[in-house]
């Protein structure tokens, strides 16, 4: 299986990351529209609402009586048949989440690492171990690591160093996640994909118990 280079914060090459042979599959885009279609949904407000019949402004009472007028029958000014009344089986607040099974959502990611891999997007890092906790100082490692616009940073503890937070944050267009977090929304939204060689090698171990042979063909 090919391997992938393992670079410093300086954009130097330190070693070589042997990666698994689940990544020579080819991507699955199918899998992808339903894990970003799937990610998407749960991201909707729902908060759209409209006013029923007993919502709307207006008496109940009946306008005049039932028979000898003429008219149409009517009960109330606020019958959804005029203008000013209530509506019918209109939208109301509701989630728009669903279920995903977790093997379709890893088999996506895994596409979507291919993906990267395949374009030349994706970098390992042996560390993100910056030495001060200072924007400007983290864009120009960005630049050396040749992820000028847009970019996915995913490091692999739970406790994410503090300078590294700080230091990312406010840098427009850049992202800091966990590997354990990490979606294939993530991979395709942003252009440049890095891992903390740490952070891959969990993901990988991930992805190797939990996508199939015969999904990794």
């Amino acid at each position: 299986m090919a391997n992938i280079n393992v670079v410093n914060l300086e954009g130097s090459k330190v070693g070589e990351f042997e990666l698994d042979p689940l990544f020579a599959g080819e991507v699955n885009e199918a899998l992808l529209w339903e894990a970003v279609k799937h990610y998407r949904a749960a991201l909707r407000q729902g908060t759209h609402a409209t006013k029923n019949r007993k919502k709307v402004s207006g008496a109940g009472k009946k306008l005049w009586k039932q028979k000898g007028t003429g008219r149409a029958r009517v009960g109330s000014i606020r019958t959804p048949l005029w203008r000013g009344g209530g509506t019918v089986h209109g939208p109301q607040p509701r989630s728009y989440e669903y279920a995903f099974p977790r093997k379709k959502l890893l088999g996506a990611l895994r596409s979507a690492l291919i993906s990267k891999i395949n374009d030349g997007q994706l970098t390992v890092v042996e560390n993100f171990d910056v030495q001060e906790a200072k924007t400007k100082l983290f864009r120009q490692t960005l630049n050396k690591l040749e992820a000028k616009k847009t970019a996915l940073l995913v490091e692999a503890t739970q406790q994410i160093d503090e300078k590294l937070y700080l230091g990312s944050r406010n840098l427009a267009g850049v992202e800091l996640v966990l590997a354990s977090e990490v979606h294939p929304y993530d991979l395709l939204r942003y252009e440049n994909a890095i891992f903390s060689k740490a952070a891959f090698e969990a993901l990988q171990e991930t992805l190797k118990k939990n996508v199939s042979k015969k999904e990794a063909k």
